[in-house]
Order: C-alpha cells, then structure tokens, then sequence
C-alpha cells in the first residue's frame, strides 16, 4: 500500500451501524476519539432508523457565529453554522476533518458528537445591532446542515432566523432536510423584501443509494416535495447536485435537473466530490463496503479529475475538477440548465430593507423545552 492509498478504517463492526454513514472511528490527527453514552432521533423520510450509536448532543460556547472565508470559488462570503458535526452522516461530507481539531474522529464521532451553537440567535442579534455591521447576505450555512435531526428540539436555526427576519438582513439557506418548510412563515417574510433563497442539495435519485450515501438525511422524494413546497410558498428556490461523484452518479445529473426544474427550482449548480483529509479513506472504506464491483472505476475516475490524487484543495479546481473528465461534466451541466430553463446561479439578494435590530430587545435564549423561543 502506498502512502496516497486510502487506508483500512478500524471498526469492532463489520459493517455500518444502521442509519450512519461510517462504520468507525478512525484516529484522529490531534487528539484520541472519546465515546459518552446518550440518544436522540433520527431524520424523517425513511421507514425505519436505528440510533447507534446513540447521539449526544454537546455545548458550543462560541463567542460569535458570523463568519467569513475568501475562497473566490464560493458563491458567498459570510456563513453562520448553528451545529458542528452532522446527523445526517453523509460518508462523503468535506466538514468531517474539521471534528479532529475538536479531539475526536472524523467517522462516526462527527456524526454522533453534535456540538450546538445555543447562544446562537443572542449573538446574531448582538452582530447585526453593533453600528459597525454592514448588511449583507449570511448563507446558512456552509458546513453543516441547519436542519439536521436535532434541529427539531434545539430549534436553533429557527431561533437565528427569527433574528434575521427581524432585522431583514438577506439570508440564503441550503439544506437535506423536509424540516426547513417548518420556518416557511420567517423566510415568505424575508422573501417579501427580496431576502430569501433556498437551496435542496440533492446527490441522486437513487433511494437506496441515497440512504447508504446519505443514512439520516431526507429521502430524494421529499427533498424534491421540499422545493415544491418552498416555490409555492414564494421563496425563491434552486437545486445544488452535489457532490457528483464520479463513476457513481454522474449521469444522473440531467434527471435530477430535471426533477427539481419539474418541482420549481429556478436556479442549479454542482461541485464534484471533495476528499479531504480523512474523507479520503472512509470514503474508500464505504466505495469497498457498499459498492465493491464499483470502487476502483469511481477511485480511478476521481484520480483523473484531480490531476492523480483523491483530493486537489487548489482554489479554482478544487470543485470542478480538471482535464477531459471535468469538461464533459461541465459540458453536461450547462446543456441540462439550458434544457430545463434554469439559470447558473441564484438571486441577488437585497440589503435595501435592513433595519438594525434593537440590542435591548433580547428574548430569553431558552424556552421551557430546553431550545430558543419558536
């Protein structure tokens, strides 16, 4: 085995817990994985979800929540992410690395140790009152999924957007999830002043694929009812087929284009599978786990697209990919969006209805159930 070959993931299981994306707890790179005991629920969508190991739910003290990158191959510049990790346990998610500098794995860790932003919403509010915010579009969020199953106790993201349509500073949201039609009244609000768009991230069609892809996140059917249900409530809505997976799900993408033009997206775009750090070879574990007879076409078509390597982190690449294999995809895309009448790109949002909100006007950060105020 060579140093650039994924490497076998070690597991006590021969194959995945039920409803989770990893089968193991890789180390580390900067500290030793932990364990606690606990449960929570599972996303909807799916007939039956067995929760384990079970998911613990931990405290985030962070001390602001807006922030921003300069990645210039990125729609957007300012994020704010309620949750570190993600329920959904996508075994593909480019966010898992980020756990190891919390000292804890990549694998099921990310899935199961769920660290939640409470003072999230207070410290938007106090953001957007200081006189220095310029108003501008947030993205909720660029990590993890705001409406992960937890959301439906912590109501977390709810409580960030309850501050944002107060001040109507423009938001855009991407998700996996049929539980974002749940805060409909606050984006249609947003929506009214040109403040509000919406994204469904959908990988495939496939449903069995996509639940071995993607074990707790809603099923494509209802993420394509979602887009429905948002377009016809006025919020602005568009279609991110990502990640394409080379040798997996490629061909897909004029059919799902077409699914979520049917379902009224106005907008699509994609980004080709990302393998960074230890995605790398959970990745490969799941390719050898769920799909054996495919893994070396999808490893190899990956390696074309990223000049030999599994991952490319280079801006300009690192979402498109390069060579022959990338210009036919994206040669795929445009003829699919021009087919299917949707633009490249989502709206501009407007900052012209802004309004600070009152700094003194903080509603208490925890309802009787243990959450922000719905």
């Amino acid at each position: 085995m060579s140093a650039s070959d994924p490497a076998p993931i070690p597991s006590a299981r021969p194959d995945a817990p039920r409803g989770r994306g990893s089968r193991g707890n890789p180390p580390g790179r900067f500290g030793v994985p932990f364990s606690e005991p606990g449960g929570d629920g599972c996303e909807d969508g799916w007939t039956a979800c067995v929760p384990d190991p079970a998911t613990r739910v931990l405290p985030d003290r962070a001390r602001s929540v807006v922030t921003t990158n300069r990645s210039p191959d990125l729609g957007f510049d300012t994020t704010l992410n309620p949750y570190r990790g993600c329920e959904h346990g996508c075994v593909y998610c480019y966010a898992r690395p980020g756990h190891e500098y919390l000292g804890l794995s990549a694998g099921l860790e990310f899935e199961t140790r769920i660290f939640a932003k409470r003072e999230a919403p207070a410290l938007l509010r106090r953001e957007l009152s200081r006189p220095t915010w310029s108003p501008r579009p947030i993205l909720l969020s660029g990590v993890t999924d705001p409406w992960q199953p937890v959301e439906r106790r912590l109501r977390l993201t709810r409580g960030v957007l309850k501050v944002l349509a107060e001040a109507r500073n423009p938001v855009s949201v991407i998700t996996k999830s049929g539980l974002v039609v749940r805060d409909l009244d606050l984006l249609q609000g947003l929506a009214a002043v040109d403040a509000a768009a919406a994204s469904l991230s959908i990988t495939t069609l496939d449903a069995d694929l996509a639940r071995r892809l993607e074990p707790r996140a809603a099923s494509p059917r209802r993420r394509l009812r979602t887009l429905e249900r948002l377009a016809a409530a006025g919020i602005p809505v568009g279609v991110s087929v990502a990640p394409v997976i080379p040798g997996l799900t490629e061909h897909e993408l004029p059919r799902i284009l077409e699914a979520a033009a049917g379902a009224g997206a106005r907008w699509a775009g994609y980004g080709v599978l990302r393998l960074p750090g230890a995605v790398r070879d959970l990745f490969a574990d799941w390719l050898d786990r769920e799909e054996p007879d495919r893994a070396g076409k999808v490893l190899g078509r990956i390696r074309e697209l990223r000049g030999g390597r599994l991952n490319d982190p280079r801006f300009g690449t690192r979402l498109r990919g390069e060579g022959a294999w990338a210009r036919q995809l994206a040669d795929l895309f445009e003829l699919g969006i021009r087919r299917q009448g949707l633009a490249a790109s989502g709206p501009v949002l407007s900052t012209a209805a802004f309004r600070r909100p009152r700094r003194d006007a903080q509603l208490p950060l925890f309802s009787p159930e243990g959450g922000p105020p719905a």
